[in-house]
Parts: structure tokens; sequence; C-alpha cells
């Protein structure tokens, strides 16, 4: 059961001896953690999961969440693991103790929650959403809000989610026509509505507290114009006792194509009943501010895209090994020859070897990203604060969109290596390809993120944060370079590096001689490129790691590491190829797309 979630291996392999994660455990903040401790406690969540969550996991999607008169009543089986999840201090893993955290670095955080996101998304948003909301408000927010909102939504005593889209603005934020008027008590009504929100009604906790964007009447238009609110379900006394209901209300709930126990939400505000907000910040910033939530939660898709494909890909590594059908290629003749397990069959064998590579490859960048938090929180000088900082901010869209994308796309082989049983609900491999689908839509869809990283990311802090990465690159290849088995990989990989940043320069100069359009009808498979890239990189360090544990290894762990050797070479020397073709269509920069009038894309 263990290993048909997350390889408990492979977690460890990334934490302590690619990431050396022990560096960071030592310094800053998190001077008094060490190994044994974060190890623990990643424990300690691989059996809440396993125990509690993953047993909910068929029953929830199958029960779905409920709508009935204005309520949402959430599926039952969802009820005690999510109390236990909440007692147990796992909303807010990275914050304060005092303020209901476990106060631990970012990337032993990432690792315990892969075990719960791999084990029950739909569960697992109930309680995510808390921390970002309550984040922001212990960033942004006065004393008094702090002290009254930080600690119930860290705790997971309250929910919290965010209202960003409308039905006619969809992710144009900046197009919303939601409403904020001053009140002569300091307060605020809201008017307006709101669609597709998570988590916006349930019966799991006592109170929700809504992060809502509106307009303050004669703001300016667009996204300059747009302040943002705390909107509670249950409105306080002075004392902090919920006295009485506000006027926000649920309409509605999605039928989706998964994540049945979730509740996806259409709100209301201030139709029925006054709605009172309470502005967090300062006026016309709360796109800006809300930022601080989309980015968490786009990292948490992408963390969401990685978990869904690794146990999907466990799950059909375990049904391939023990699924027996047709004979050994070499003895097809032989009527007499024995059935052989799928896994004997050279297509079974590369599909299982590409979605693990993928998987594991995937694992090594998110929680790369996650350490690069941490590093941010020890950083001694401005300078290195900021270098760790801004390479977050370059991953992010590149996360978002290439890892939700291959989760589908592992589960989606996954399937394929069940046959007809991988499309029955026998085996959970078919609801982990419906649940991560949203991965790429919501948080602004992939193509959006791709938008997001050749408009801004690409040239914030005039392309120094690109260049960091690619000499981040550049310590792997060289380190490579010196391994005899691994030198023709490094050159494979080097060449694709110096193909990607002359893509990006020509990217931009199409961008700035006035061919946006052209340069944005590669925007998504330049990012596709980038991701490819990145993933070699992560594969080639892991390979580079564990030549070194080949050094001094028992046979079970030789295995193991011979495997990430061969999963860099069968990704650099088949996968790659696929991306450097990209590469040569992004410099052909064709413009049918463009040039093709409306009508005849059809009637």
């Amino acid at each position: 059961m263990t290993e048909q979630i997350v390889p408990k291996k492979d977690v460890d392999f990334v934490l302590y001896e690619q990431l050396n994660i022990e560096t960071v455990l030592g310094s800053g903040p998190f001077k008094g953690l060490n190994r044994k401790t974060c190890q623990m406690i990643v424990t300690e969540a691989r059996r809440l999961a396993l125990e509690e969550f993953f047993p909910a996991m068929a029953p929830g999607d199958r029960e779905g969440a409920k709508f009935s008169m204005g309520k949402v009543l959430v599926p039952d089986c969802f009820r005690r693991p999510y109390d236990l999840y909440a007692k147990g201090g796992w909303v807010a893993m990275t914050e304060d103790p005092d303020m209901g955290g476990q106060g631990l670095p970012r990337v032993i955080s990432q690792a315990a929650d892969e075990w719960f996101r791999g084990a029950n998304g739909a569960l697992l948003m109930y309680g995510a959403m808390c921390h970002g909301t309550g984040r922001m408000i212990e960033l942004y927010g006065s004393d008094k809000q702090k002290k009254r909102y930080v600690k119930p939504l860290y705790t997971g005593e309250w929910g919290g989610t965010m209202l960003l889209t409308e039905p006619e603005a969809g992710s144009d934020v900046g197009n919303l026509s939601t409403s904020a008027q001053r009140n002569e008590d300091g307060t605020w009504s809201l008017n307006g509505s709101k669609i597709f929100i998570t988590n916006g009604e349930q019966n799991l906790t006592e109170n929700i507290v809504h992060a809502v964007l509106a307009r303050i009447k004669d703001s300016p238009s667009g996204s300059d114009g747009i302040s943002l609110f705390i909107v509670p379900k249950y409105l306080m006394d002075d004392n902090g006792n919920l006295v009485r209901r506000n006027g926000i209300q649920c309409t509605g709930i999605e039928e989706k194509m998964g994540l049945h126990g979730s509740a996806t939400c259409s709100m209301t505000m201030g139709e029925t009943d006054t709605c009172t907000g309470f502005l967090l910040g300062k006026e016309n910033q709360g796109l800006k501010i809300m930022f601080h939530m989309m980015n968490e939660t786009r990292l948490m898709m992408g963390a969401t895209g990685c978990a869904a494909g690794s146990a999907a890909f466990l799950h059909a590594l375990a049904y391939a090994r023990q699924r027996k059908q047709g004979r050994d290629l070499a003895q097809l003749t032989d009527k007499t020859a024995p059935q052989v397990p799928i896994i004997n069959h050279p297509d079974v064998r590369r599909m299982l070897l590409e979605m693990k590579t993928l998987s594991e490859g995937m694992r090594s960048l998110v929680y790369y990203t996650a350490l690069l938090f941490d590093r941010s929180a020890c950083a001694l000088t401005r300078e290195e604060k900021d270098k760790w900082d801004s390479l977050i901010e370059l991953l992010t869209p590149v996360i978002k969109s290439y890892c939700s994308d291959k989760g589908f796309w592992i589960c989606n082989q996954a399937m394929m290596v069940l046959g007809g049983s991988g499309y029955t609900r026998d085996y959970p491999v078919e609801q982990w390809f419906r649940d991560i689908k949203i991965a790429a839509i919501v948080e602004g869809t992939n193509g959006i993120q791709a938008m997001d990283l050749l408009g801004r990311k690409l040239a914030m802090k005039k392309g120094r944060p690109f260049m960091e990465l690619l000499s981040q690159i550049q310590i792997t290849l060289s380190m490579a370079g010196k391994t005899k088995s691994l030198a023709p990989l490094s050159v494979e990989l080097g060449n694709a590096v110096n193909l990607l940043g002359e893509a990006a320069m020509g990217l931009g100069k199409r961008a700035a001689s006035g061919k946006i359009h052209r340069a944005f009808l590669f925007a998504h498979p330049f990012l596709e490129v980038m991701g490819d890239v990145v993933m070699a990189w992560m594969l080639l360090w892991r390979a580079e790691t564990a030549v070194k544990g080949l050094e001094n290894s028992g046979v079970r762990e030789r295995h193991f590491y011979q495997a990430q050797i061969k999963g860099a070479e069968w990704f650099i020397q088949t996968c790659l190829p696929v991306t450097l073709g990209r590469l040569v269509s992004i410099d052909r920069c064709c413009e049918a797309a463009i040039e093709v009038d409306d009508i005849g894309f059809g009637a």
C-alpha cells in the first residue's frame, strides 16, 4: 500500500542526497531541526494519509458534495480525516507554532503534503486554502485582523477561500464588477457575484473567511482599481464570538468532471442581506495582495500534478508486475510458452520508464523550488535573498503548467497500462485522471501561465533570474561532465540549454519589434520546452547524485541508483530530441494560425 502513493525511498533520496537539505536545517529559523525530526514528521504525514485520507478518496468521490437550501454538505467520510489533519497542525506547517503551525522548512512541508495530495486531493482542498487566506492577512492585515483571523485559519478551525472569478470577467480579473461601498463605521458593504469558488461553502468548519476582490466607487478602471476585503461567513462581536450570518450566500455548486468531494461554489453578496467586509491592506492594492495566495495556489497545482502522476504511476507499476498476458516476444511462436507479466513487454516498459522519469523529475523540481523558499528565509544578505526569490518567481508558471500537464499525461498513460481495468472504478487511476485535469485550468490556465512567463518573467530584472537559472543548470552540467558515463548526456543537455537561451532572446526580440501576436503564438510551446530542459536538468542532477551513491551502496540501493542513471539517459536521449525539434519550430515562427481568416476555422 505504501509504495502505491509516494515512493518513500525516492523522497529521502531527493531530500537528503540530491538537495542535501541538512545544510538548511542547521541555519536561520531552522536551527532547532534535524534530519531525524523531519523524518518523523514526514512519516506521521504518511501514516495519516494512508490510514485516513486514502480510504476516503473513492467513497468521497462517489458521494460527492451536496447542495441544498444554500448549504453545502461535504462527504461524511471527509469529516474525521479533516479533523485529524487540522488538529495535527498540518494546515500551516511552515508557520509559527504559536499560531497553529509547526515551524517547518518549506521543503519538508512539501514532502509531507505530497502524501496528502496523492491520497485524497479533494479532501486536501478544504485545508490547503486556509493557509493562503491566513498568510495574506498575516502579511497585510491590521493587528486586530491578524489577532481575529490568522490562528483560526492556520489551525483549520475556520475555512478559507478567495473570490476572484466572475461570470462575465473570467480570467480577466480587472474587468470585475463586484462593488464595495464605505460605511460610516469604517466597514464596507459588498455587492456582486462570484463563480468557481473552491470551498465557498461547506459544513466542516464553523466559520469561513472569504478574501474578496471588489472595486470601490471612483477607483481606477482595470486591475489598478481593485481592492481586497475580508468577508467572514459569520460576523463577530468585540470578544470574538460569532453573532450573526453575513450577507454572503452560496447559490449552487458545479457538477464537475472530477474532485466531486470538493465543493466549487457560486456565491452572491448583498443580494438578500447586507454583506459586510473589512478592507485588507490599502485601497486599490487588492490584486497585488491576492497574488500571494494565487502564486501559492499555482505552486500547489503543480505539486498536485506531481503527486497524482506519481500515485498513478505506482499503481500502474504494481499492476504491470502482477498482470500476466501474452508470451515473451522471444517465444512468440512457442504455443507452450507461459504467459508473462506485462512489464516484460517492451512497449509497457517504455511507458513505465517515461512515467517514472517524469514523476521523479517533477518531484525533484517541486522540492527544489520549495527549498528556494527556505534558502531565502536563511539568506544573510538582501542580494542572496533576491536571487532565490527571483528564481521562485521565474519557475512558478513552469511548475504550475508543466507539472499539471505532465501529471495528467502520466495518469492517462497509467490507464493505458491497466487497459480496460484502468477505465473502471475498480482502480483509483481513473479518479486521479479526472481529479488532476483542473490543475491545468484553475488559477490562470496554462496558456496564461505561458503568457506570464514570456511577457513578464523572462524580462524581469533585465533577464537576470533567467540567466541565474541557466547558471544553476551549468553547475550540474559541469559536475556531470566529469563523470565518464554522464559526460555525453551533459553535452546533449548543454546544447539544449544554449538553444533555449536563443529561443528566449528570439521571442523577446519579436515581441519588442511589434510582432507581439507572433511572439505569443509560441508562448506555450516555449514554456513546454523550458519545462523539458528543466526536467532534463533535474534528471541529470539525480543521475550525478546517484553515481556518488553507488560507491558505498548495497544490492538494493544499487538497483535504485542505477535506475536514476538510466532514467536520465532515457529522457535526454529519447525525449529531449523531440524538444530540440520544438525549438526549431519556435525559431521558424510559422504565422499560419494568425494569418488564417476567422471564418476559415469553420462554420
